[in-house]
């Protein structure tokens, strides 16, 4: 099984590409620009796994992808690349149209060219899973307020608008072409190698040094978070058991941070942020959240789907 990850070296992508290689049957494929957020520091490990392969390539090139696609045979695409932060998104959207939805265009068509050289049964073994966020939903009611799959789109930044743009080309392609896809749209991640300018590194590290901590607005907002390496075994399981055209989202099925509201998360920052310096003094990084801080805070749901839909059986031993 070879499974071609984009952004591979990105926060999210980095814990699949580490997830999967923990598989000796799995080969990995790294395709990642390295823009300001990819760091192959977060792939620590792989410079000697002979399993593992990096190609610095954009997603937006249609000829380095043939290239990639044609000397690697891929089995699996599972599409991380991509903007990520709102703030940057109202600052600079051009970059978000670009590599958001642009960058999933010419994947696509590079899956599309490339299964048509293949054979009949690595054509139906294949799947294109393409990783997107919550966010394309836009905003809850309220608090007792929950997303769903079939929640309707409604995204309202930039970065979101991009991301529900890509989400239709998928669906588009899975429906016009036949191409087997995968969508999975997940809350807000937090764990190691986070980037610094996400709100949980930042909230701790200007703790740490004794900075203002950021609020939006009034703090109310509601966030839902995931814990990334959870995410990636999910991730992981549902390329391989995950129906041509299905659509999942989760929230948080295995226990994480669940603030109420971001000023809660912002006061309790330092406290937290004492406690962890006082068991981790030795450490420079802020890099890794201890999951056991973040547990029992209480939980809001923004998503109301927590289980993976319409699993075929699994295509490797272990991930039923």
């Amino acid at each position: 099984m070879k499974i071609l990850v984009t952004g591979g070296a990105g926060f999210i992508g980095s814990c699949v590409v580490r997830q999967a290689l923990l598989d000796p049957n799995i080969q990995v494929v790294n395709v990642d620009k390295l823009t300001y957020a990819g760091n192959l520091a977060s792939l620590p490990g792989t410079d000697h796994n002979p399993n593992y392969r990096f190609r610095q390539a954009d997603v937006c090139d249609a000829g380095a992808l043939d290239d990639i696609f044609n000397a690697h045979q891929p089995d699996v695409i599972m599409h991380l690349a991509a903007e990520s932060h709102v703030d940057r998104s109202i600052d600079g959207p051009e970059a978000f149209m670009q590599t958001n939805i642009m960058g999933t265009y010419q994947l696509l068509e590079a899956s599309r060219r490339y299964l048509a050289t293949q054979a009949a049964d690595r054509q139906a073994f294949f799947r294109f899973h393409h990783i997107s966020t919550d966010e394309v939903y836009g905003d809850l009611e309220g608090p007792e307020d929950l997303f769903r799959e079939d929640t309707p789109y409604a995204p309202s930044s930039p970065y979101s608008a991009s991301k529900a743009s890509s989400d239709h080309l998928v669906r588009a392609w899975h429906r016009t072409y036949g191409l087997p896809v995968v969508i999975t749209n997940c809350s807000n991640n937090y764990g190691p190698y986070h980037f610094p300018e996400k709100l949980i590194p930042l909230t701790i590290i200007n703790a740490l040094h004794g900075r203002q901590l950021p609020i939006y607005g009034g703090g109310n907002q509601i966030r839902d978070w995931l814990y990334v390496e959870d995410h990636a075994r999910a991730l992981v399981k549902v390329v391989f058991q995950g129906k041509a055209g299905d659509v999942s989202g989760w929230q948080n099925p295995f226990g994480g941070i669940v603030p109420p509201s971001l000023h809660r998360l912002v006061v309790g920052g330092p406290i937290l942020c004492e406690r962890w310096v006082q068991r981790e003094q030795k450490k420079r990084q802020v890099k890794a959240f201890q999951r056991s801080e973040f547990e029992g805070n209480g939980r809001h749901g923004s998503q109301g789907i927590l289980r993976f839909r319409r699993m075929e059986p699994p295509l490797l031993p272990g991930y039923a």
